[in-house]
């Protein structure tokens, strides 16, 4: 064995000695993200995989890396469930994230039982990933973003759903019934190019935001709206990785989704996704 390849094992067997000490946490993540054993030891072995093939020179947190590793690795898995077929992202990159704590995971390991793992398999992919990195491992918003590809307001959003169902404080079907009305006024004045109709339904302080850039308040945004009115012609409603929102698909193929923020029967934001990948990444079923 030359040197290099005496150097290169001695590195991966470092590597694996370090792993190791972070594979209880793992396991403990990605058991509530699956809910099987089997298949959280199938996320933690593919986290090893990827770490075994990466450069970490640069990463300064092991721990944190590897939970978002692990993270995404399980997203992928759910959303598997859901659509046959469907590929992992190859230009996603892991941030950094807290340190696990061994005993607050033997601590939730008995706290999380089976009724709760029931009630998380009725979350989407999306605020399953929400709820379990940040509410139970303290994983910060805005790195959950960087999984999901979200911005923190939205992650924060999917967590607020998650845990609302977790702790059995509403009734999900009758927020989107009331959005859902809100959404078809927008959508009727949208078409109509109403103004004020638009108005009606628009928080003064509205927040639309895209790749075409971003406009604030209400009248701005109404003006935009109006303008698009060809575009709201071809828009359909639909549950966008749960939540109330609208797709428009152009000869079959999904073109934009437009999500939104519902505040006291107001949208409040409007976050329009044109970007393939991202289209890609999300859950769409019919509303």
């Amino acid at each position: 064995m030359s040197e290099h390849e005496q150097q290169h094992h001695d590195d991966v067997d470092t590597l694996a000695v370090r792993f190791e000490a972070y594979r209880g946490h793992l396991r403990a993540v990605a058991y509530r993200m699956l809910g099987s054993a089997a298949e959280a030891e199938d996320a933690v072995q593919e986290a090893w995989f990827r770490l075994s093939r990466s450069d970490t020179s640069e990463v300064q947190n092991l721990g944190g890396w590897l939970t978002t590793v692990v993270g995404r690795v399980c997203l992928d898995m759910l959303r598997s469930r859901r659509t046959r077929g469907e590929e992992p992202l190859d230009t996603w990159y892991p941030a950094a994230s807290a340190e696990p704590d061994p005993e607050r995971d033997a601590l939730l390991a008995d706290s999380v039982g089976t009724a709760l793992l029931v009630v998380l398999d009725q979350l989407t992919p999306a605020e399953r990933l929400a709820f379990v990195l940040h509410d139970l491992f303290g994983v910060p918003f805005e790195e959950v973003g960087g999984i999901l590809g979200r911005t923190p307001a939205a992650v924060r959003q999917l967590a607020s759903r998650g845990r609302r169902r977790v702790r059995g404080a509403d009734a999900p079907e009758t927020d989107l019934v009331r959005q859902r009305a809100v959404l078809d006024a927008f959508l009727a004045a949208a078409r109509d190019g109403d103004f004020e109709g638009l108005l009606a339904v628009l928080d003064p302080d509205v927040l639309a935001r895209g790749d075409a850039g971003t406009s604030i308040g209400a009248i701005g945004v109404a003006s935009g709206a109006k303008n698009f009115a060809h575009l709201a012609a071809l828009s359909r409603p639909a549950l966008i990785d749960g939540a109330t929102g609208l797709v428009l698909y152009a000869d079959g193929r999904l073109e934009r989704v437009l999500t939104f923020t519902f505040v006291a029967d107001r949208i409040t934001t409007i976050d329009i996704v044109t970007d393939p990948a991202r289209l890609a990444e999300l859950t769409i079923e019919p509303a």
